[in-house]
């Protein structure tokens, strides 16, 4: 029987070296490319052109203004929320743009001033604007869609890309 034993623990040994062999085969393949041209950004996380969507003197503080980005049939909202938050623009850093589609089914998203979130009437999910869009309640599976900002000298603000996937689009490129 002792011989039994130590081919089974032979087998054991071939089985765990060709597993480490073939883990450490893939990943060099998959995080070394074979040159730079291989390696390709996530779609999803593709930049969209810049595109002027408003201005500072147009904001009031905590009062959505409706826009579109990235372009016409996506709807989206930009509020300068009065305090400063991460993925804030601006001189204070209190300026965001989301997409007000619901990344659960598509509702439009009305912006509820008192909590600074933006509500989904449908299935009643909730995201926090001040979080950068975090769904705090509800039935979407993942956060609220952010613009990324950029505010000129003369106060033009600027969306320069996406950091979610806009609900009914397969990926973030147009």
């Amino acid at each position: 029987m002792k011989g039994c034993d130590k081919l089974v623990d032979a087998g054991r040994r071939q089985f765990l070296r060709g597993s480490v062999m073939a883990t450490a085969g893939a990943a060099a393949t998959t995080v070394l490319p074979a040159d730079k041209a291989a390696a390709k950004p996530n779609p999803a996380r593709v930049d969209y052109p810049s595109n002027r969507i408003g201005n500072v003197s147009q904001l009031k503080p905590n009062t959505p203004v409706d826009i579109t980005y990235p372009d016409k049939g996506s709807p989206g909202v930009l509020i300068k929320l009065g305090t400063r938050v991460v993925g804030g623009a601006g001189s204070a850093g209190d300026i965001v743009a989301f997409s007000t589609l619901c990344p659960h089914k598509g509702f439009p998203l009305g912006y509820v001033a008192a909590d600074k979130t933006l509500n989904c009437p449908g299935h009643y999910s909730h995201f926090d604007c001040e979080k950068g869009g975090l769904q705090i309640m509800g039935q979407a599976t993942q956060n609220l869609p952010q613009f990324t900002l950029r505010v000129a000298a003369n106060g033009d603000i600027f969306a320069e890309g996406v950091d979610e996937l806009i609900y009914g689009r397969l990926s973030n490129v147009l």
